[in-house]
């Protein structure tokens, strides 16, 4: 794992980072803009004129914590396990919530869902149980196409179970992002502007399209990622 990681120069990283960390919190409200983001998470700054709340203002800063311990947890090539899905919450929750980390003590619902969110006291099991599916299933995938959709299905599952009081959304998506760097894949940035549709395919359950939502974007990440170390690699020689 870390041989792929390698592979992604730091400019690419941060690069990420801010695209993750803009769209994954914009999907849930956050009103800060792209520009903004990369002052918050580059430069620890919020432009005066952003106009943003406090609450936004982390809820784009904590990304930089999570994303830095999950870089940690697969420089180790760590498992997916209930602890670190704890701690990511934990991180993009800090300052936030006052359970940060720890799995809801009340139900929840999902505004505009017709279906019910796991009850407090299965929640434990089912993520669990969740955390064991994806990885016998990983372990056992003959293809990349197979990884992928196991991967995707634990996230459509996440959310359904909801597991938190709040931050579920921004939670689910760095899990995701953690398996598939984890196994190779380029990150899956879902754009706020594709929210709709990503709603959608969480809330009819919908692995197909969801399969077919997804590839389109590694594509083009795929394509980022092949730039961003390109440049790199010229700049590289230009030092040489």
């Amino acid at each position: 794992m870390s041989g792929f990681l390698n592979k992604m120069p730091q400019n690419y990283l941060d690069d990420m980072l801010v695209r993750l960390a803009h769209h994954s919190a914009g999907i849930e409200g956050n009103t800060i803009s792209l520009p903004a983001t990369v002052s918050i998470i580059l430069n620890g700054t919020l432009p005066i004129s952003s106009g943003a709340t406090v609450r936004e203002f982390y809820e784009i800063e904590n990304h930089k914590q999570a994303f830095s311990n999950m870089l940690d947890h697969l420089e180790s090539n760590d498992t997916l396990s209930v602890s670190i899905i704890k701690e990511v919450h934990a991180d993009l929750t800090d300052r936030l919530q006052y359970d940060k980390g720890q799995f809801k003590k009340n139900e929840n619902l999902i505004v505009g869902a017709e279906f019910q969110t796991a009850s407090p006291s299965e929640t434990p099991f089912l993520v669990q149980q969740l955390v064991d599916n994806q990885e016998y299933r990983l372990e056992n995938a003959a293809t990349d196409e197979e990884k992928l959709e196991s991967i995707l299905d634990t996230h459509i599952q996440f959310e359904r179970i909801h597991p938190f009081s709040d931050g579920n959304g921004r939670t689910g998506r760095m899990l995701m992002n953690y398996s598939l760097l984890q196994k190779g894949f380029p990150p899956l940035i879902i754009e706020k502007e594709t929210k709709a549709t990503y709603i959608e395919l969480l809330a009819k359950q919908d692995l197909d399209g969801f399969m077919s939502f997804a590839k389109e974007i590694l594509v083009k990440e795929q394509k980022r990622m092949k730039a961003f170390q390109n440049m790199d690699q010229e700049q590289i020689k230009q030092i040489e």
